[in-house]
């Protein structure tokens, strides 16, 4: 079953509650994924972050709203309980519960609609000049992104925007020269954490008769071992033949790393073939490419940051 979203979990949250004793955050999740018929996998896919569960963030983000209801309170950190609000919203809407039917609560209402006005760049204070249509007693219809916690909208635009600057990044990219596709593997190996300084780092080997090497670079900053550089700035797939010339060419030279990076993709056979030789060959197509450069900043600069922040609970615990 796929992961509720956060409203689709607040009426089971409060029937979980609904016997009045405290609930710890674990006991409730357990509760649920049970109810919900989760499994474990279920329960293992996480946020595009990767830093949070869904489920987990999905329950905590339906306890917020509840608890700006006054449905559920928290009377010791990572404990909750209903309360007669909550009982209330449970006798009168026994299906389902979401963000529309608790707009019928006013300081609820108060607090939505001060969000979404902060949201919309306007200040909280402008008056509602008519109630939204759920307190007339309509189901309006709303955007598909209402389905989704605050937290879950901005890393999905996070996610949107870095897929669109990727691929940006690589039709640039591709546009360059073969001079500058190799100056730029140089570069994002230096950002890596390869070869000391600029001026030492990157020696340039590509030209006609090179055996398939375009560049040396040094491991570390004193030299010890040297990793060896292929770079085809192409739009055809690179095939097994051309991983086998430049694990002849590494062996040519006695080399033991190299790195073959393109702007394009490898086949099946080119990848088992890289993995089953002694000589370490790591591949990096386009998209692996543009990723590494946006990570470090090669070819990219930052124009937005933002912070998302939280309550320390720590901070308001009195002895």
């Amino acid at each position: 079953m796929p992961v509720p979203d956060f409203e689709t979990v607040m009426h089971p949250l409060l029937t979980h509650l609904s016997d009045g004793q405290d609930h710890r955050t674990q006991e409730t999740l357990d509760d649920l994924a049970l109810r919900f018929g989760l499994t474990e996998d279920d329960r293992r896919i996480m946020l595009p972050s990767g830093k949070q569960p869904l489920f987990t963030n999905r329950v905590a983000w339906a306890k917020f709203y509840l608890k700006k209801a006054g449905a559920v309170e928290n009377p010791r950190r990572g404990t909750y309980r209903i309360t007669p609000v909550g009982r209330e919203l449970l006798r009168r809407n026994p299906d389902r519960i979401d963000v529309q039917v608790l707009q019928s609560i006013p300081e609820f209402r108060e607090f939505y609609l001060n969000s979404r006005r902060a949201e919309d760049g306007e200040p909280s204070s402008t008056p509602q000049a008519e109630p939204p249509s759920a307190l007339r007693g309509q189901r309006a219809t709303r955007p598909e992104s209402d389905d989704l916690s605050p937290e879950e909208m901005l890393e999905i635009g996070h996610s949107r925007l870095h897929g669109q600057l990727a691929a940006d990044l690589l039709m640039q990219v591709k546009e360059g020269s073969p001079e500058f596709f190799e100056r730029l593997v140089v570069d994002l190996l230096l950002a890596l954490g390869y070869g000391g300084s600029r001026l030492d780092a990157g020696r340039t080997v590509g030209k006609s008769g090179d055996g398939g090497i375009d560049g040396v670079i040094n491991e570390d900053r004193l030299g010890l071992d040297v990793i060896y550089i292929q770079a085809k700035r192409w739009e055809n797939v690179v095939g097994r033949p051309e991983i086998q010339r430049f694990a002849g060419a590494l062996q040519g030279q006695r080399a033991r790393k190299g790195v073959f990076i393109t702007t394009s993709e490898f086949t099946r056979e080119a990848i088992d073939y890289a993995r089953a030789i002694d000589t370490k060959i790591v591949l990096v197509d386009g998209k692996l490419l543009a990723k590494l450069m946006i990570e470090h900043n090669v070819g990219v600069s930052r124009e937005s940051l933002y912070e998302i922040k939280r309550i320390d609970s720590d901070y308001f615990e009195e002895d």
